[in-house]
C-alpha cells in the first residue's frame, strides 16, 4: 500500500462555512493543499469529502496521517 505524501509536518488552519462542502486532499500531493484538486487521479487515494458543522476556524491535517481525517490529531508531532 502507498503512503500519503506529507504535504507539511503541523495542521493547516482555515476558516469553513457552516452547511458548506469541502474535500481534504488525502493523498498530500494537491497544490491547493489542504483541500483537493484531483492530483491524486494517479494514486490509490481518495479525497474525505466532510461538510462543515458550524463556521469559524479549524485545523487541518497536514501531514495526512491523523487518525481524525480531516482534522489534525496532533500525529505530525510524532513524525521525524
Amino acid at each position: 500500500m502507498e503512503n500519503a505524501k506529507i504535504a507539511q509536518k503541523g495542521p493547516f488552519e482555515v476558516s469553513l462555512e457552516k452547511g458548506k462542502t469541502y474535500h481534504w486532499c488525502r493523498c498530500g500531493r494537491s497544490e491547493g493543499q489542504p483541500f483537493c484538486d484531483g492530483s491524486h487521479q494517479v494514486t490509490s487515494f481518495k479525497p474525505v469529502k466532510f461538510t462543515a458543522e458550524k463556521d469559524g476556524k479549524v485545523y487541518l491535517c497536514g501531514c495526512k496521517q491523523t487518525a481524525n481525517q480531516p482534522f489534525c490529531d496532533g500525529t505530525h508531532n510524532t513524525l521525524k
